[in-house]
């Protein structure tokens, strides 16, 4: 009696995690894996179906089943947003790229500002009225050419107009990005509400963040206020849930 697909996922996860195939690597082909195990080509199609929900593999088209990276880039949590980061001219993505060892460019985030109008949910993060005027930001974050997440933030238009955090220039919005250009505009921020939430991707964000099949996004939402508690930033931020741990080291409070 021939082995089933989930037997047959167990012996190629196993593989993969021993390290007989790197990441970065192809898995052998549909065909050539049916005749070593003796199996059909769908119990094949499953089983690797399997590994693509688990985040372990993906389909590149050209090349085949290819071998995911298996060490996830570290999201910190509040040490993300140091003031001595942003204030020295590291940006947050660029902190958490750094704190996992890896290298990072500008080029790296891409950028689009438009004028919109406030939603029910920015209105209420913002303090203003729904339909107000806002400004919109909106990046892709990709690492070497695979997009890690999005994150749009939302600002009152006197907190940021003529500065270049209206400027749709690809990359951070200049040295410390738009921390740094709050704080010069003397709307240094000081606290940030952060909430963080799982649920499957829409079709638009499996296309954009190339998900493979199965795997859920973090939503993240993050309100940023000055130290008399002014809300300067909103924003809505989507991550492929297999790219990053999330960290958080604190004080436990009395």
């Amino acid at each position: 009696m021939g082995i089933g697909y989930r037997d047959l996922a167990t012996l190629l996860r196993e593989a993969i995690q021993r390290g007989d195939y790197t990441e970065g690597s192809t898995l052998p082909k549909q065909d050539e894996i049916a005749a070593e195990h003796g199996v059909n080509i769908n119990t094949v199609r499953q089983a690797v179906r399997m590994l693509e929900a688990e985040g372990l593999v993906t389909p590149v088209r050209r090349r085949g089943t290819v071998v995911r990276p298996r060490v996830a880039m570290k999201r910190l949590g509040i040490d993300r947003y140091a003031k001595s980061k942003w204030k020295s001219g590291l940006v947050a993505f660029a902190a958490d790229r750094e704190a996992t060892g890896r290298t990072w460019t500008p080029g790296d985030q891409t950028n689009e500002v438009r004028l919109t109008k406030a939603d029910a949910e920015i209105a209420e993060a913002l303090g203003l009225k729904p339909g107000a005027s806002v400004y919109e930001r909106a990046r892709l974050v990709k690492e070497a050419d695979v997009p890690t997440h999005t994150l749009t933030s939302y600002y009152r238009l006197e907190d940021v107009e003529g500065t270049s955090l209206v400027d749709p220039t690809p990359g951070p919005a200049g040295r410390g990005g738009g921390f740094a250009i709050l704080t010069g505009r003397g709307l240094e921020p000081d606290t940030i509400t952060e909430t963080v939430r799982a649920r499957m991707p829409t079709p638009e964000e499996t296309q954009l963040l190339q998900l493979p099949a199965g795997e859920p996004v973090m939503v993240l939402h993050r309100t940023t206020f000055t130290h008399d508690r002014r809300p300067v930033e909103f924003a809505r931020g989507v991550h492929a849930a297999s790219r990053f741990t999330w960290s958080y080291t604190f004080k436990i409070p009395d």
